[in-house]
């Protein structure tokens, strides 16, 4: 029988998978349980550290590696990822005495990382280990050893490594948000280091921070529509805002009333009061109101333009999608 008549004869993936996600369960929860002093004693070397955190290991420990060094630096520690191969052929002169290096790999026997140890603990930088062996060349090495280790792999030959970068990444994890709340580092830190998830910032700012309220096209409900045509037609935004004496908002008029008016009656008298043919009492919003909430306004009332007023009903600004969105300013003068 070959191997895939063999393998499509099995029923038991799912129990399989709940297999491997209890091993590596199995695995974090018993790291969680020996953290100890040195867990703050690596907190407080990258905390106070001046330089840089270095991280560096070889194969799947590299990976993580690379993983937690990403998460540290868009989280407020500077950090970058050190290949010990590359180290020992000349990248190490990047390498600084107020740095702080993570070392990470399992066994703690990695011959090409183990070869680097003495030049990096020359360089006077302090030195945490990610390793399981406790009694290994790495930890003996290290001035801080955190406990990763692991009782089985979740591969079925123990050899793979699986829920020993399970717990690296977790335990990673757990210095990235610990240095957040060390750090104090914000929200708006955050999105400085994240510039390309500026759409999900702009969904939880308030509406005031992003609507226009100069040279807005608004006109009394007084004037001939003529005029209130010839605004709309400068404003540029498809709509012209119509209010009454005391600057409460009355209605508006849009490029979308202008041509069905001209469809349903074969023309629009220009010379009568623009009240006579706006819409009144349109949609409007609150400069109170989240980004997220106008999007979904007016994603259902398919409409582009929305005023913002205050309580009693005065004019405060006006938001166009395009804002909201982030798809450039529009421009509400030549």
């Amino acid at each position: 029988m070959t191997q895939d008549a063999q393998c499509t004869r099995r029923t038991d993936w799912i129990p399989l998978a709940r297999e491997v996600l209890d091993i590596e369960i199995e695995g974090i929860a018993a790291m969680r349980d020996r953290l100890n002093g040195g867990f703050v004693d690596a907190l407080t070397l990258m905390a106070r550290c001046t330089g840089r955190v270095v991280i560096t290991g070889l194969g799947k420990s590299g990976l993580v590696g690379r993983k937690l060094a990403a998460t540290l630096s868009s989280t407020g520690t500077p950090a970058f990822f050190l290949h010990p191969v590359e180290g020992a052929h000349g990248d190490m002169g990047m390498l600084r005495s107020d740095d702080v290096i993570i070392a990470i790999s399992n066994s703690g026997e990695t011959d090409e990382l183990n070869a680097i140890l003495p030049a990096l603990r020359s360089l006077g930088a302090s030195l945490i280990a990610m390793t399981g062996g406790l009694e290994s060349t790495l930890a003996k090495s290290a001035d801080v050893v955190l406990d990763t280790g692991v009782r089985r792999e979740a591969c079925p030959l123990n050899l793979a490594p699986t829920a020993s970068t399970t717990a690296v990444l977790a335990m990673g994890d757990a210095l990235a948000v610990c240095l957040i709340h060390w750090k104090s580092f914000t929200e708006n830190d955050f999105l400085r280091f994240h510039p390309g998830g500026s759409l999900g910032h702009r969904l939880s700012m308030r509406v005031e921070s992003l609507m226009h309220t100069e040279n807005l096209p608004v006109v009394r409900e007084t004037v001939r529509t003529g005029e209130a045509l010839r605004v709309l037609d400068e404003g540029r935004l498809g709509t012209v805002l119509v209010t009454d004496g005391q600057g409460r908002l009355s209605g508006i008029l849009t490029d979308g009333d202008v041509r069905r008016m001209v469809c349903r009656e074969a023309g629009v008298e220009t010379a009568s009061p623009v009240a006579n043919v706006m819409v009144r009492s349109p949609l409007t919003a609150r400069k109170e109101f989240s980004v997220a909430q106008l999007i979904d306004m007016m994603e259902e009332k398919a409409i582009t333009v929305l005023p913002i007023t205050g309580d009693d009903g005065l004019l405060l600004g006006v938001v166009h999608l395009h804002d909201l969105l982030g798809k450039g300013g529009v421009k509400f003068s030549r």
